[in-house]
């Protein structure tokens, strides 16, 4: 066969070109469609009704809080539908004469903005040091540090109060406040240094050839980046400080007690002081419901940046 027998061929293909399939799916059958769409209806409903499930105590909390206490003593909250001029702001006005429990807002806020600060500022200078330093043993001092993540709060409940009390710190704000920080301390330094480990070199070395020094860079270029792992780590110390009472039971008197314990004395063998539990309650659930709801869309992110290495 010479040359001009041979048969014309098309446009020759690139090696190594990806063919495009141009078939046509075929389309999802009627039944696969309404099963999917039922499943997904099931999801939502059940997503509704845990939601509902959560949120109807604290409806019916805040309900109470504005009722009599009478009322409140012979008739369910969901009476007030029936029933809406019974709703009174008189139960606030009883929480705010009620010197026990307004001082121990204040100490809570004294208490828990203290110990959250502190771990932030502390975990992040430690976890800067354990993921970009170099010092002797740094590995293992960082295996000490997450080992102490398994140490139960109960197990320092004694030695720490004898310590406190030789301190003369014992029933003071300090020793609250002391108590929190280092517990809190080994999870901030854990979920910030995996935070900055992330941190590319390349952007630090840049940082550090323009003259940045190790705090000038920390301060200026570490700490911006790492704002929502900040954010994630603040809201859990917050949220843990601000909501415990076994270690203000312990290390807390009653010129120092924080609201959660004051609300706790408010309940007699026979009876409590509805007028007074109830708004409290609320008001010490709301706060960290604030604190939640500001810092959300970092949380998230945060969270997950410093869940792995």
């Amino acid at each position: 066969m010479t040359a001009l027998d041979t048969p014309a061929r098309g446009p020759s293909r690139p090696a190594g070109s990806s063919v495009q399939d141009t078939s046509v799916r075929p389309r999802r059958s009627l039944a696969s469609r309404v099963a999917s769409g039922a499943a997904g209806g099931v999801l939502r409903v059940f997503l509704v009704l845990v939601a509902v499930f959560w949120l109807v105590p604290t409806f019916g909390l805040l309900v109470s809080s504005f009722r009599d206490p009478k009322d409140i003593a012979e008739s369910g909250w969901w009476t007030v539908f029936s029933a809406p001029a019974e709703l009174t702001a008189a139960s606030y006005e009883s929480l705010l004469k009620n010197d026990a429990v307004t001082s121990s807002l204040f100490n809570t806020v004294w208490i828990t903005v203290p110990a959250t600060l502190l771990v932030i500022l502390i975990g992040a200078m430690a976890g800067y040091a354990f993921a970009w330093m170099d010092f002797k043993g740094r590995d293992w001092w960082f295996m000490a540090v997450v080992a102490l993540l398994v140490v139960p709060v109960q197990v320092a409940l004694i030695p720490l109060s004898s310590l406190f009390g030789t301190l003369g710190i014992f029933g003071d704000i300090i020793g609250v406040v002391l108590f929190h920080v280092g517990f809190g301390l080994p999870f901030a330094i854990f979920l910030l240094r995996n935070f900055f480990a992330e941190i590319p070199r390349e952007l630090l070395e840049a940082a550090r050839l323009d003259g940045a020094g190790e705090a000038r860079l920390f301060l200026t270029v570490v700490m911006p980046l790492a704002a929502p792992a900040l954010a994630s780590l603040g809201i859990f110390q917050f949220l843990w400080v601000w909501n415990d009472m076994l270690v203000a039971l312990v290390f807390s008197d009653s010129g120092s007690q924080p609201l959660t314990v004051a609300l706790q004395q408010q309940v007699r063998q026979f009876g409590a002081n509805i007028d007074v539990l109830a708004p409290g309650a609320f008001i010490s659930m709301v706060i960290p419901l604030v604190v939640f709801f500001a810092f959300q869309r970092q949380f998230v992110s945060g969270v997950m940046a410093g869940a792995v290495k």
